[in-house]
């Protein structure tokens, strides 16, 4: 099944293809067995604030929406977890009631935060995509090694304490990248104070929604349907949010790209994951 890692992790500009040897090669059909093996409720976390733009970025959002709606196709209640930054380009696309907007606080008002909704939704599974992680110093820092922590709510205690948890990330300093904690300073392209927040499943890939979209094609392989959006609503979807606000998080400019990929090149990356769960006879839905 490493035909879905290769996908995720072509045109790997930041140098985290490095870090794939200290992964099972399957990482994506590992995480997503994880996900299968613990159903009802699962919680995504997703957002990343650009300073430069003073704005959240295109990637996290959309692969975080098209996993909640795999994931509901599937039976799971899903909730959507991020801050005020991010939150207004999920208005609209998701239930009210299964939207929260976790606030930006001090950390021990943020841990008690956590462990109430964590006690409130009690979820199965809780998931990060493309949201910042704090580093060892208790800081967040974005790729430049800017200090960002004003802008962040601390999402990070909801992996803390849970048992089951997943996260995506494409630059080292993403939740879940605490995993490789040791390694991603070796990287001379990754942060030298990078994520500490770990999780039971990490999913590198180039750009962090087309590493939802693996996962979301490892769980199509499993369940024997496919479950991927098409990449013209992808598109769609991606033009919505970006007339709304959000920016290219490698730019750090309102155009219509992600992580420096014009819509016409990041769609690929969606229409090579229909075309490997096709060789496995899992087509896309009319």
């Amino acid at each position: 099944m490493s035909q879905i890692e290769d996908i995720i992790l072509d045109h790997d500009r930041r140098g985290v293809s490095h870090l794939r040897g200290y992964l099972p090669s399957d990482f994506c059909q590992e995480a997503a067995q994880l996900i299968l093996s613990h159903p009802g409720q699962a919680i995504i976390c997703t957002g990343f604030y650009i300073l430069a733009a003073q704005a959240p970025e295109t990637d996290g959002p959309p692969g975080a929406y098209y996993l909640g709606n795999a994931l509901e196709a599937l039976g799971y209640t899903v909730t959507h977890v991020t801050d005020h930054h991010s939150s207004f380009l999920f208005k609209g696309l998701v239930d009210p009631q299964h939207l929260v907007e976790f606030p930006i606080s001090d950390a021990a008002s943020s841990e008690g935060f956590s462990k109430e909704l964590l006690a409130q939704l009690k979820p199965s599974v809780v998931i990060s995509t493309e949201r910042c992680s704090l580093t060892p110093q208790g800081r967040y820092l974005n790729m430049r090694g800017v200090d960002i922590t004003p802008y962040n709510a601390m999402l990070d205690y909801l992996f803390v304490h849970h048992q089951v948890t997943v996260g995506i990330g494409d630059g080292g300093n993403e939740i879940g990248m605490g995993n490789l904690m040791q390694h991603i300073p070796q990287v001379a392209t990754l942060p030298k104070e990078p994520a500490a927040t770990k999780v039971t499943k990490l999913i590198l890939a180039s750009v962090s929604n087309w590493g939802a979209y693996g996962l979301i094609a490892a769980l199509s392989l499993l369940r024997n349907r496919n479950l991927l959006p098409s990449p013209d609503d992808e598109a769609k979807l991606l033009r919505q949010m970006i007339d709304q606000g959000a920016v290219d998080g490698t730019l750090a400019q309102r155009v219509y790209a992600v992580d420096g990929f014009p819509l016409e090149e990041n769609r690929k990356a969606l229409e090579r994951l229909h075309t490997f769960l096709a060789t496995h006879n899992l087509h896309a839905r009319a």
